[in-house]
């Protein structure tokens, strides 16, 4: 016989169970429009694959993640979409979502299906692939989307795999009917992730207050190595820590999950659907819930379509309107209130209560605490339900957190035994959504500060580019300067450019004597004797030119300097030294053509003789 252990706290509430369960599984139908939130599971929201006015059909993919955790949405029913907006879905807050509306055409045709006979043929990520492609998600919790959770890390071998199917909650017989109806699903489920994980021990816990369930999953394991665990009925031995506990002994580490000790555990439905991923090639588009309370005259189990409204159930279980004091989505300890009847079903849905006033009443005004500490010895977490009450209602989120808030799995037995009817589990819920906004916050700005960080850093390493490259340019003006220099000094020691010089100098004393001498023509009178040719000043030519080529050297070092150290002043220069170049040509024609004018003076004398 299995040993098991026991946990902390707990709670008997009344179970309210046979409610329910006095009938088989009944088929919900066909609602006249179905309502498919896009992020029914734990990580980011899927994106539309259609658009408005396109017929689908049943089993096709409507809406995948595209970057980040989570899983495809699929269409329950073949149909027209009718709209892609925001709805009421089931929230605490009653908050509204984008979803994307199904009018079903009532033909029920399915899309192409891909059935596995032997999954064993192929790889494990082939068969994680279609887990993930079926749009799973855990049916029994969060919805944590189960690919991942069937991927545990490398370092952390699962040696127990646990079928949690204690359903411990009050009212839910969701499971119960589902183990009783379809244990060979449930089992086929369970070895197909144990033949991804390898585990060395599979286990299904069961309530002993599940007899019938008990018997089918017996013979649905009969020739196999699968354990069934009966465990005592409390509250909340459903709960996956505490199944945990019960079944192995172990606790999981607070902050960390199941796989840090080598347990997993998977709800009773998932392994349905995963079996119908595998063997049928079915996603994930209809679930059992359960419509029980006494405002309902034909209360029962449901297949129902993810997506329909809570209202056609309700009217399926033949609501009596004026009787219903409260609707709760979920059981009485775990579950809320709804604002809304038009909320759908989604994958995480697994019971309504439409409630009257004597079944569930209305919670009386909260009272001061008297410091019983009844709640401390009802928590199975261990926690101090007192503190973590008085920090919350304090706005003291760090001292809540300190006290390990983030480990309580709200499951409402402090708020149950409480004698002043504080409603813990709502303070907690508060501060853990504060916390959450606050780290949020604090990422954000931790990025910008990042960002910021970055964009000085690389501002500062572009200017140090910047002045290393004007001191490139420097350096390289000063060698061009200093070269220049040298091969002037060497010329001039050679002699080249004096001789040079020298020549343009005459060419330009010559030239200037010639323009002299026309001017000084076109001003005497025509009557009168031509005057006596004066001699070109040719020395004054020579200085004329000297300074002119001076000056022509000087622009143009400029402009090799302007060149090297700023581009914007290079223009300026250029036009600078191209007009004394002008200047310097103007000069050395006067000069040439003054020179030969004195040349032509002797020769002129001699003729005249």
């Amino acid at each position: 016989m299995t040993q098991l252990w026991d946990f902390s706290g707990g709670v008997h509430p009344p179970g309210h169970k046979e409610v329910s369960t006095t009938r088989p599984v009944r088929n919900a139908g066909i609602p006249e429009l179905l309502i498919l939130p896009l992020q029914q599971h734990i990580g980011v929201p899927a994106e539309p694959l259609v658009e408005v006015g396109e017929r689908v059909l049943k089993g096709q993919k409507i809406a995948d993640i595209k970057a980040g955790m989570g899983v495809p949405v699929h269409a329950p029913t073949s149909g027209v979409i009718e709209s892609i907006a925001d709805y009421p879905v089931p929230h605490p807050s009653g908050m509204a979502d984008r979803c994307i509306t199904l009018k079903p055409d009532g033909q029920d045709q399915w899309c192409a299906l891909n059935p596995v006979k032997d999954y064993r043929s192929l790889e494990r990520d082939q068969i994680l692939r279609i887990i993930r492609d079926a749009g799973i998600s855990g049916m029994g919790g969060a919805g944590f989307p189960t690919n991942i959770k069937l991927q545990p890390p490398r370092d952390r071998k699962v040696s127990t795999l646990i079928l949690n199917g204690a359903e411990c909650e009050p009212y839910i017989t969701a499971d119960d009917m589902t183990m009783r109806e379809k244990a060979d699903d449930v089992i086929a489920g369970l070895k197909i992730m144990a033949w991804i994980l390898r585990p060395e021990r599979c286990v299904i816990g069961i309530e002993d207050n599940k007899p019938e369930a008990i018997a089918a999953l017996r013979r649905a394991t009969e020739g196999t190595q699968t354990e069934i665990v009966v465990i005592p009925t409390k509250y909340p031995s459903g709960g996956e820590k505490q199944l945990i506990q019960i079944l192995t002994g172990m606790e999981v580490p607070s902050g960390g999950i199941p796989a840090d000790i080598g347990v997993m555990c998977q709800n009773i439905g998932t392994a349905v659907a995963v079996a119908k991923s595998v063997f049928e090639g079915k996603p994930l588009i209809s679930r059992v819930v359960t419509m029980t309370g006494e405002a309902l005259q034909d209360p029962g189990n449901f297949e129902t379509l993810i997506g329909t409204p809570i209202e056609y159930m309700l009217e399926h279980a033949g609501v009596d309107q004026n009787a219903v004091s409260r609707l709760v989505l979920g059981g009485p300890m775990m579950g809320y209130t709804l604002t809304t009847e038009s909320v759908p079903v989604i994958k995480t849905t697994n019971c309504v209560i439409a409630a009257t006033a004597a079944e569930l009443p209305a919670p009386p005004p909260e009272q001061p605490c008297i410091r019983c500490g009844q709640c401390a010895e009802a928590c199975p977490m261990e926690l101090l339900p007192q503190q973590l009450f008085w920090h919350a209602k304090a706005a003291e989120f760090e001292k809540a957190e300190h006290l390990n808030l983030f480990d309580c799995i709200e499951c409402g037995a402090c708020s149950y035994v409480c004698p002043s009817s504080i409603p813990l589990v709502q303070y907690y819920r508060f501060a853990k959504g504060e916390i959450r906004a606050q780290q949020a916050e604090q990422l954000k700005a931790d990025r910008a500060r990042e960002r910021f960080e970055a964009r000085q850093a690389r501002l500062e390493r572009e200017q140090q580019e910047k002045e290393l490259r004007r001191k490139e340019r420097a350096k390289a003006a000063a060698e061009a300067q200093a070269k220049k220099k040298a091969d002037a000094e060497k010329a001039a020691v050679k002699g080249e450019a004096v001789d040079e010089r020298a020549a343009k100098s005459a060419l330009v004393e010559q030239a200037l004597a010639r323009k002299k001498a026309k001017a000084e023509a076109s001003q005497s009178p025509a009557t009168s004797a031509p005057p006596a040719e004066e001699t070109p000043d040719i020395g004054a030519l020579e200085k004329q030119l000297s300074q002119a080529q001076a000056k022509l050297d000087t622009m143009q070092g400029m402009l090799d300097d302007a060149k090297a150290q700023q581009a914007d002043n290079v223009e300026k220069l250029e036009r600078a030294v191209a007009k004394n170049h002008d200047r310097v040509k103007r000069a050395e024609a006067l000069l040439a053509e003054a020179r030969d004018k004195a040349a032509a003076r002797p020769s002129e004398s001699r003729s005249t003789h």
